[in-house]
């Protein structure tokens, strides 16, 4: 999946209360994170999204959009942010998904349950996947590190010939890989 084009999509999202129509053409010309979860109205599912909802801004703030994505309805998803504190402050789209059109386009679909699986892909302005992660269902992801990733692939996006070592933090020292560098790190 790294560095393939995300594939046409049409779907119904729910977003500051209002329904809205969103394809693959919305997401082109800005980063952005698709961010699968298996159900609304479930357990880890709220603390993922809660947690990601409290990164948003900073998100946004780097030019980058939010796209949770379910095989529930854009209608359960309008009645789950009306009745959770925690899914309440989510201001991102939130993806109804019933036909799993979306779903299997990025391969994440749980054979024969009709859910999606706990997963994250990262995407360039070109409609590129950067970056993916895929959990087991009882493992929750960390929207913090799924921020030091975005602005790892964006470091690297602006400045070609570098790459960014393990735990990498923006501001730190970047690599450049070369022959030099190779026995010696």
């Amino acid at each position: 999946m790294i560095n393939t084009e995300i594939k046409p999509f049409q779907a119904t999202a729910f977003k500051n209360g209002e329904f809205v129509e969103i394809s693959e053409q919305d997401v082109k010309g800005k980063w952005a994170i698709f961010f699968f979860y298996p159900a609304d109205f479930t357990f880890v599912c709220p603390t993922e999204l809660g947690d990601l909802a409290d990164h948003y801004e900073e998100l946004q703030s780097r030019g980058v959009e939010v796209y949770s994505v379910s095989t529930d309805t854009h209608f359960t998803h309008k009645a789950w942010h009306a009745s959770s504190d925690t899914i309440g402050k989510i201001n991102y789209f939130m993806v109804g998904d019933q036909s799993g059109a979306i779903t299997n386009n990025f391969n994440v679909m749980r054979e024969g349950q009709g859910l999606a699986d706990r997963a994250t892909f990262l995407v360039d302005p070109e409609g590129v996947i950067q970056a993916m992660e895929i959990t087991a269902e009882g493992i929750g992801r960390n929207a913090g590190d799924l921020l030091r990733k975005v602005k790892a692939a964006q470091y690297v996006a602006a400045n070609p010939g570098e790459v960014c070592p393990a735990k990498w933090e923006e501001g730190e020292e970047t690599l450049v890989p070369s022959l030099d560098l190779v026995g010696k790190i």
